[in-house]
This record gives structure tokens, C-alpha cells and sequence, in this order.
């Protein structure tokens, strides 16, 4: 078993600046990537609200910065994925990868939130055969062609002008008759030739054999039903936390996020917890930032309080 004093928990925004925090601090922290190094921002193209680059950035190169800048410190970041926990005895904790036992002093949990699925018919049949949940990824296998976009807020908007860099036509499904998403990028939106609205509709079935060929659609105030064609599906209704794991040994709300309290702390001392697995509300890179600084912070003072 290896022993660490210090495991970070995933290397999206807040893991990274825990370990940046916690480096800094000679804590020489491991992070254990989890399952996409650097998290939902390595698969956003563009990050234009992120303070400090005023043209704005791409979701990997910041992610990469970040690194980088963590690790000039002496964190270390391994391509791994925890499977299984035990902090039901406290510090120190254990925790198991594919790769690797460990035993920690104190851990951070930034293991972000993964995106929602429709529930219909079709959905995961198709998913790498035109249903996608990244337009960053996947978007290149579609010039030319007509997608779906399903969704209202601003990774739906994000994602569907990134994928008219590509695709003839885009269709935004939205279940409501106005868009959730910042004033921003409901301009750009509108405004783009490639962009079309189908609003107070739900997508009811994905139709494909072999690869997505069309979407059944119903209107919610008509009822009114109707089959459009389309080369691909990309779904942005949400996210859920990545609490599976910790299940019976962390304190969670009723959706699943972690609690924490001022200092970051979930319900057992020397875990900490920071940005979307404990944010049902924020879930922006710079809340997450803040909250992976705080964790830091307040990790290494437990510690200091410790010896």
C-alpha cells in the first residue's frame, strides 16, 4: 500500500487548484485523475468567462495550465480512476484505484458531475453511433451534416455554436419556450444562420440502425408528434454529482452532492470536498477554482492542527 499524506480526488478545476494550494503548502499532493484528465472544461471548447484571459480560452488549455502550474510546485498527477473508498474509519483513509492501493492522511474529493441522459428509447443504443454528450469530441464526424441539439441552458448554446464550425444545420430541442442560457450566448445564438429553435418539445425516441438517423419528437402543449431527420443527437440537459463511490460514508443532499460546510469539510474530518460534486448551484470553473483554493487552504491548516 502507498502512502500519501495528500490525495486529490480528480483533476478537473477545483482538484487542480487544491493540489496547486496544497503544493504550495509542501504537501506534495497526488492526484488521481479520474476518468477525463482535467474534468468537464477539457471537453468545453470555449471558456470566455473564466477571469483573467479577456479572449478568452480553450476548456484543454487551461486544464493544461493548470497542471502545469501545480505541479511546478510538486503535485503529481497519475491517469488513474478510484473504484473503491473506506472513510468510515477516519484518517487515514483508504482508497483503491484499477493500478494502485493507498492510505491518506486527507483527501479532497473534486470528482465533478457527469451529464444526464434522456431515457428513451434508442439513447443508449446509439451513444458512439451519433448520440453524443460532446460536441468538443465528437463534432468533427459531423461537417456537412444536420444534428440535434437537446437542451436550453449554456452548455447546450456552447456546444451547438462550436458544432456549426461543422455541421449545414443545428437544431436546438428545448422543452420550454425560452432558453436558460446567458444573455451572451442567446445573442450569438439567434443570430447564427446555422441555429434553428424547436421549442416546448421533448425528444421521445432516437432512430437509428446502426447510427442515428432521425429523433421523434412531441410538442408538450399540442401533443402534437413528429419524426425529423438528423445525422446526430447531442444532449445537454444537466449533470449528476459522481457520489457514488462514497455512498454511505459522506453525508449527501437529497440529489446526491456532497455537504460541506464553511471550511469545505464533508461530514468526516480530513475529507474535504470542492466544486461541482458539493456545488448543485455555482458549477462554473471559477467558483470551482475558488472552492479548490479553499479546500487547500483549510486541508493544510487540519493538518498543521494535527501535529
Amino acid at each position: 500500500m502507498t502512502k500519501e499524506r495528500v490525495i486529490i480526488l480528480g483533476s478537473g478545476p477545483a482538484g487542480l487548484t487544491a493540489a496547486l494550494y496544497t503544493a504550495r503548502a509542501n504537501l506534495e499532493p497526488l492526484v488521481i485523475s479520474g476518468s477525463q484528465l482535467g474534468g468537464q472544461v477539457s471537453i468545453t471548447y470555449e471558456v470566455e468567462n473564466y477571469p483573467g484571459f479577456p479572449q478568452g480560452s480553450t476548456g484543454p488549455e487551461l486544464v493544461e495550465s493548470m497542471q502545469k502550474q501545480a505541479e511546478r510546485f510538486g503535485a503529481r498527477v497519475v491517469v488513474d480512476e478510484v473504484v473503491e473508498v473506506d472513510f468510515r474509519r477516519g484518517s487515514p483513509f483508504r482508497l483503491k484505484t484499477y493500478g494502485e492501493d493507498y492510505e491518506a492522511e486527507a483527501v479532497v474529493v473534486c470528482t465533478g458531475a457527469s451529464p444526464n441522459r434522456l431515457g428513451v428509447p434508442g439513447e443508449e443504443a446509439m451513444i458512439g453511433k451519433g448520440v453524443s454528450f460532446c460536441a468538443t469530441c465528437d463534432g468533427f464526424f459531423f461537417r456537412e451534416k444536420e444534428v440535434v441539439v437537446v437542451g436550453g441552458g449554456d452548455s447546450a448554446l456552447e456546444e451547438g455554436l462550436f458544432l456549426t464550425r461543422f455541421a449545414n444545420r443545428v437544431r436546438v430541442v428545448h422543452r420550454r419556450d425560452a432558453l436558460r442560457a446567458g444573455e451572451t450566448l442567446k445573442r450569438r445564438a439567434m443570430s447564427n444562420d446555422k441555429m434553428s429553435f424547436v421549442w416546448d418539445t421533448v425528444v421521445e425516441e432516437i432512430v437509428g440502425n446502426g447510427k442515428v438517423e432521425a429523433v421523434r419528437l412531441r410538442n408538450l402543449k399540442t401533443g402534437a408528434a413528429e419524426r425529423v431527420s438528423t445525422d446526430g443527437v447531442f444532449i445537454y440537459i444537466g449533470h449528476f454529482p459522481n457520489t457514488d463511490l462514497f455512498r454511505g460514508q459522506l453525508a449527501m443532499d437529497d440529489h446526491g452532492y456532497l455537504q460541506t460546510d464553511a471550511r469545505m469539510m464533508t461530514s468526516i474530518d480530513g475529507a474535504f470536498a470542492a466544486g461541482e460534486v458539493q456545488d448543485p448551484v455555482y458549477r462554473q470553473v471559477a467558483t470551482s477554482v475558488g472552492q479548490g483554493a479553499a479546500a487547500g487552504m483549510m486541508l493544510e491548516r487540519w493538518l498543521a492542527s494535527r501535529e
